[in-house]
């Protein structure tokens, strides 16, 4: 053999890529590289940094989101979607850009999400030796060659397919938005939506799950979340209810068991999120953990993790496919992590649960037209991983003059355990609408058999009363419920001192071979709240812990990395959870880490940060040498 082809197979024995939204297809976010790892990781620095240059446009009345993606790394180049919804290519060793793509996502005005322009990823899948990207843009599914950014002519008109065709109904395709990537599944690529939660009229945008051709763009299948006449739960919409009730989509991302086909869908909330006096039922498959054959839809298992949902509990996470133990059992699982902080843990083949699940009542509502459903699933194993519900004893402690204050403003409200429902007064909801656990779901390491979670400990105000152009959302153009969400949703007092004392976020590690929690460390700080006047001359806790939809990284190295909330990126061990480093930030870390080699042989951990021009990719590695990509 020659030196030349050795050398080339060294270079490729190098590269360990990323080639999916989570790591792998089952949304492990786990890698194999220890190169990184306990005893160096306080070595390690910026290498370069790439911006994306996007800011408001006046012309059109926009304003780019925060930078919330996780790239791809395929064949020695980082793929990634902007705030904007453009997809850019940077080498990456250099992160020198190769080039970007820009939809044009913005000439249709500010998506009515009430996050602004925001996106997480891009799917990509392999056609004869040719890398084609996927792109989610709002109403339309965009397919590019890898290799120079353009749309691939031979995919629906001109590359692109308009996602506002094909539903069940006709809706206003404005209405209509994507975050997440799709998932690529042989040559289906399948795709869920967004709908902002605050819109709120019959026929709003519906949560069809739909898989097109990855060559034609054709529509091969779709799976109604809201059951059609004839399909299995279409009787748990009561008054026909089912024949206008939108929403109830999968905004969160898939995952997907390759081996067998089977896709895993997180269910969200059906319209309107906070009030379902015009859908009684139990509302299947809402805020359901559902099972379908990838290639044909068919429904192998659902489990309805909430029934009647009224506190915009959404499944937000991608479920996380893990290899398991329990009892000397191997199970190849499936665990749901949710907003209201459980972790469901099932037989990803099956459905059965691993550990029992038991229904228990929940408190009724008051809500005149209400009919929320008497019993909630509860999880026996594991136990919750952040806190809920309220009681007085909850209020807000750093001093008893305002422990005494907090607990005066409680008593405003509606407060009790999990699964208070929403009222006219106002309820404190806890956990709030981020969560427990969000988009950044968790990352898995199977050697130890610990799922990492990042989570929010934050309330909010569940209030609901009659719609008007301020409790609807400015840019939706119909509401016509009875009840909306309205109000400040802050659970707040004193112009920004929260409620309910510190700390408001932790990271957590649930051994899945036990149903236990092995460790739980608070995560982050909140600057703002530390240097509110209220506290000053206050011994202030060393960390306050800091709410953020964001997820972790899990390595080989004996490493969880993580951001999301404050301005740092930090390394615990994954062992004890102890702080092994923190990287300060020139901005707010708001995307999920991910980590590769290159092809020159060095580890990268590589995180977005910051929103609108100030919106950034940092890569970091040990022994970096300056390097700084810019965007045109």
């Amino acid at each position: 053999m020659s030196k030349e082809f050795l050398a080339a197979l060294a270079v490729a024995a190098a590269i360990v890529e990323w080639p999916y939204y989570g790591g792998d297809q089952g949304g492990g976010k786990y890698s194999t590289l220890a190169d990184v790892n306990r005893s160096n990781v306080s070595q390690l620095a910026p290498a370069w940094e790439w911006t994306t240059g996007e800011r408001a446009l006046e012309q059109y009345g926009t304003r780019p989101g925060s930078f919330e993606v996780t790239p791809l790394m395929i064949d020695g180049v980082l793929y990634f979607s902007t705030p904007y919804n453009r997809v850019v290519a940077l080498d990456a060793d250099s992160g020198r850009e190769i080039w970007s793509y820009d939809p044009k996502a913005y000439v249709d005005g500010q998506p009515p999400n009430g996050t602004g322009y925001v996106h997480r990823g891009i799917a990509a899948w392999r056609d004869e030796g040719r890398l084609r990207l996927f792109l989610n843009s709002r109403y339309r599914l965009i397919c590019l060659d890898a290799a120079t950014g353009k749309p691939v002519q031979a995919f629906g008109d001109g590359g692109s397919i308009d996602l506002s065709r094909g539903l069940v109904w006709e809706i206003n395709k404005k209405h209509y938005t994507n975050t997440s990537p799709p998932i690529v599944y042989r040559d289906l690529v399948i795709l869920g939506n967004g709908v902002g939660d605050r819109l709120a009229y019959k026929n709003d945008p519906p949560g069809d799950v739909r898989a097109f051709s990855a060559r034609t763009g054709k529509q091969v299948w779709t799976f109604h979340t809201v059951p059609q006449p004839g399909e299995f739960g279409n009787d748990t919409w009561k008054n026909d209810s089912w024949a206008y009730t939108g929403h109830t989509n999968v905004w969160a991302p898939m995952t997907l068991d390759d081996k067998r086909g089977l896709l895993y869908l997180p269910v969200s909330t059906p319209s309107n999120d906070f009030f379902g006096g015009r859908r009684p039922g139990q509302n299947l498959f809402a805020e359901s953990l559902v099972c379908l054959d990838a290639a044909t839809d068919q429904r192998k298992w659902h489990y309805q993790l909430i029934h009647h949902g009224l506190w915009d509990y959404d499944n937000p996470s991608p479920p996380s496919l893990a290899s398991i133990k329990v009892d000397g059992r191997s199970i190849d699982a499936v665990v749901q992590l949710t907003k209201q902080g459980f972790a469901f843990v099932f037989d990803r083949v099956t459905g059965k649960p691993v550990w029992p699940i038991e229904e228990r009542p929940v408190p009724a509502s008051d809500v005149p037209g209400e009919q929320a459903w008497p019993t909630q699933p509860f999880p026996t194993k594991p136990p919750p991983f952040t806190e809920q519900g309220v009681t007085l004893e909850d209020a807000f402690d750093l001093t008893p003059e305002l422990k005494a204050a907090a607990q005066k403003e409680l008593q405003k409200y509606r407060i009790g355990p999990l699964f208070t429902p929403p009222s006219l007064q106002g309820t404190v909801q806890r956990p709030g609408i981020i969560g427990g656990a969000n988009w950044g779901g968790a990352a898995f390491d199977p050697r130890s058999g610990l799922l990492f979670v990042k989570t929010t400990n934050q309330a909010n105000i569940g209030r609901v009363g009659k719609p008007d152009r301020s409790s609807a959302n400015p840019r939706a153009d119909e509401v016509d419920a009875d009840l909306v969400r309205v109000g400040d949703t802050n659970a707040e007092f004193m112009n920004g001192v929260p409620l309910l004392k510190p700390p408001y976020g932790h990271i957590v590690a649930i051994d899945l071979n036990r149903g236990a929690i092995a460790w739980r460390v608070p995560f982050g700080d909140t600057p703002s709240l530390r240097r509110h006047p209220a506290l000053n001359d206050v011994a202030v806790p060393a960390s306050l812990g800091v709410a953020g939809a964001p997820g972790v990284l899990a390595t080989a190295g004996g490493l969880v990395f993580a951001g999301g909330g404050d301005a740092a990126l930090h390394a615990l061990d994954s062992s004890t959870g102890a702080e092994l480093w923190r990287q300060a930030l020139a901005r707010r870390a708001n995307g999920t880490p991910m980590t590769y080699r290159s092809a020159a042989g060095r580890q990268f951990v590589v995180i977005a940060t910051g929103a609108g021009e100030d919106a950034a990719l940092i890569a970091f590695s040990l022994n970096p040498r300056a390097a700084t990509g810019r965007s045109g």
